[in-house]
C-alpha cells in the first residue's frame, strides 16, 4: 500500500465509493426503466429509483457510455411549464441488439430487437417447417446471423419463441402438436448450439410463445401497467394462454402453467390432441373457425391470414357472422372460466381472437361478464394486444434480460 494520505477529506473517499456502488446497483432498474418507457426524462428516473440527482445522473451517463441509452443533452422545458427542463432519455436506435426468432405452424421467422422492444431487421419468413427441430432452429438461426453480417450490429444474446409448453430447467418442447416434431425435443439446447455455431455470442433461451407475447405486452404494448394480466391468443392453429402475475411472467414450478387451450368449452365439441373433446385449442383457432365457416383452407396463405381476412372484410356474410359468433361465445366461456379462477385486472387477446374482439366486443364482453362472477360484479377490461409480433418481440425480451439484470457484467461477458 501507498504511504501517501488520501487529500480528501475524511469520509469522503467512503461517500464517493458508496454512491458509486448504490449507482452500479441501480443500473439494471434504471436500464429497464427507460427500456419500458416507464422513464422518460432523467427527473422520472430519479424519482423511481429513489436516488439523488447526482446518482441518477451517474447512472444514467453510464448507461450512455455503455451504448444502451442516449440522453439529451440540451434540455428544453415545455411550454408553459416551470422550473428547471430534465434531460429526456431514450433506448440509443444504434445500440445493440439480439436475435430473436419465431417457429409456428405455417413457417418461421428470425428478427434483429433493440432495447425498447424495437424491431431493427427482420428476415423473410419461410412457410414451411422441417419434422427435425434441428434443420429448422439451424435455419432460422442462419437467417439471423445474415441480418448482423448485413447491419453490422452487435449481438448480445438470441431468443426462440415455440408454440409448445417448455419445461423447465432443460428447456424441453413437451407438446409441439402442431408441428410435426417429436414430444420432448431438447429445443432451447438445439437453439444454443445452433446459435454458437453460427458464431454468436450471448447466451440463448427459449419459450412458449403466448408466455412471450404475454411479456413483450406488458413491457411494451396492450398489458403495460396491469398487475395482474391475462393473455389469450390463437395463432396459426391452437390456443395459448399466459399470465403475468404482480408484475412478473408465471410460468409455474416447471415452465407449464396456463395451458388454457384445454379448457373445455363444448363437451360434444371436436376431438382434442390431448384426448378429451371440445377443448378451446380446437373450439376457438383459425381452423375451427373456416371450418364453421364452411371453407376449406388454401394452402396460398396462413389459416390466421384466412381467418383474419375474412372476419375483417366478410363480416356481413351471414355464413362468416355465425362462425364469428360461436367462436366469440366459446372464447367467452374459457375466459369467464379463467377469470373465477385467477381475477386478472385486465385481460388481452391476440391473434384470431383479437380480430374476433374487434368484430365484436360487445358479444365477447357480455358473455364473460354472464358466466363470471368477477366480470358481474364490474367487469374485467378485455383489450386487444398491440403489438404486431409480440412472440417476436417477447422472444428479444429473453435475451435482453441479462443485459436489464446486470448491464455491466453482462456487456463485458460479449
Amino acid at each position: 500500500m501507498s504511504g501517501k494520505a488520501d487529500p480528501r477529506p475524511a469520509g469522503e473517499g467512503t461517500t464517493s465509493r458508496t454512491r458509486l456502488d448504490r449507482g452500479r446497483g441501480a443500473l439494471g432498474p434504471a436500464l429497464e426503466l427507460v427500456h419500458t418507457g416507464r422513464a422518460p426524462t432523467r427527473a422520472v428516473l430519479t424519482a423511481e429509483l429513489g436516488v439523488t440527482r447526482a446518482t441518477a445522473g451517474a447512472v444514467a451517463a453510464e448507461l450512455e457510455a455503455l451504448g444502451l441509452i442516449r440522453v439529451d443533452a440540451r434540455p428544453t422545458a415545455a411550454a408553459g411549464s416551470q422550473g428547471r427542463p430534465s434531460h429526456r432519455l431514450a433506448v440509443a436506435e444504434d445500440g445493440p441488439v439480439v436475435l430473436a426468432a419465431q417457429v409456428h405452424a405455417d413457417g418461421f421467422r428470425a428478427a434483429l430487437v433493440g432495447l425498447g422492444g424495437r424491431i431493427v431487421a427482420t428476415a423473410p419468413g419461410c412457410e414451411t417447417v422441417d419434422a427435425d427441430p434441428a434443420k429448422v432452429l439451424s435455419s432460422v438461426v442462419e437467417a439471423g446471423a445474415d441480418l448482423l453480417r448485413t447491419t453490422g450490429r452487435r449481438c448480445v444474446g438470441a431468443g426462440l419463441a415455440v408454440p409448445s409448453a417448455v419445461a423447465e430447467p432443460d428447456g424441453l418442447a413437451l407438446n409441439p402438436l402442431h408441428l410435426a416434431w417429436p414430444a420432448g425435443a431438447p429445443v432451447r439446447r438445439i437453439f444454443d448450439e445452433c446459435v454458437r455455431a453460427a458464431g454468436i455470442t450471448g447466451p440463448a433461451f427459449a419459450a412458449n410463445d403466448v408466455n412471450l407475447a404475454a411479456l413483450a405486452e406488458h413491457r411494451h404494448g396492450a398489458g403495460r401497467g396491469a398487475r395482474d394480466l391475462l393473455c389469450v391468443a390463437t395463432g396459426h392453429r391452437g390456443v395459448g394462454g399466459a399470465l403475468v402475475l404482480d408484475g412478473r411472467l408465471h410460468t409455474g414450478s416447471s415452465g407449464l402453467a396456463l395451458e388454457v387451450g384445454h379448457l373445455t368449452v363444448n363437451p360434444e365439441g371436436r376431438p382434442c390432441h390431448c384426448g378429451s373433446r371440445g377443448c378451446l385449442d380446437v373450439e376457438a383457432d383459425p381452423l375451427a373457425f373456416l371450418t364453421a365457416a364452411g371453407l376449406a383452407p388454401g394452402p396460398e396463405l396462413s389459416l390466421l391470414q384466412q381467418a383474419n381476412d375474412l372476419v375483417r372484410h366478410h363480416y356481413d356474410d351471414p355464413a362468416v357472422r355465425t362462425a364469428a359468433e360461436a367462436l366469440i361465445d366459446r372464447l367467452g366461456l374459457g375466459l369467464a372460466g379463467l377469470v373465477n379462477i385467477l381475477n386478472p385486472d385486465r385481460i388481452i387477446l391476440g391473434g384470431l381472437h383479437r380480430t374476433l374482439l374487434d368484430a365484436d366486443p360487445a358479444r365477447l364482453r357480455a358473455v364473460v361478464a354472464d358466466r363470471s362472477l368477477w366480470g358481474q360484479s364490474g367487469g374485467v377490461p378485455i383489450l386487444a394486444c398491440t403489438l404486431d409480433h409480440n412472440s417476436l418481440v417477447g422472444a428479444a425480451e429473453l435475451a435482453w434480460q441479462p443485459v436489464l439484470d446486470d448491464p455491466l457484467g453482462a456487456l463485458s461477458r460479449g
